[in-house]
């Protein structure tokens, strides 16, 4: 009979039962924050104009889970004033939705990827396209 394998714990991701790799707390945590906080501005957005085309690109939590910024595709200021009205509102959905020690304070920002996006797409659209060049019809 054969002695029984030894599996050596370093060989295993801390915290991972399979060894596969780890989704740290925090990226967990900011999926589902999102999601919670998209869901309740969409209800919101059915009673209040203001929301009704404001949507949660990212959410980014501080380690220490005490803050969070949602970031927006888009921000006017007619939303911030209502996330600003609303804001104890969606923190206590996150309290109910979601088990945490404590419930970050949420703070509202226009996510600047969207802005660099629309600018690289700017300057792309300002590129002749390779059909309107005339050296291209010269070739074969």
């Amino acid at each position: 009979m054969r002695p029984p394998a030894v599996v050596d714990r370093r060989d295993r991701r801390w915290g991972s039962p399979s060894g596969g790799p780890r989704f740290p707390r925090t990226l967990r945590v900011n999926h589902l924050l999102q999601q919670v906080v998209a869901e309740e501005i969409e209800r919101l957005g059915d009673d209040d104009p203001r929301l009704a085309l404001v949507t949660v690109t990212g959410v980014k939590v501080d380690p220490d889970l005490r803050h969070a910024t949602v970031w927006l595709s888009s921000l006017s200021d007619a939303a911030r004033d209502a996330l600003g009205e609303d804001r104890v509102r969606l923190q206590s959905a996150i309290g109910r939705q979601v088990r945490m020690k404590r419930t970050p304070q949420l703070t509202f920002a226009a996510d600047p990827a969207v802005a660099q996006g629309a600018l690289v797409e700017d300057i792309l659209q300002s590129l002749p396209r390779r059909d309107d060049d005339p050296e291209e019809h010269d070739h074969p």
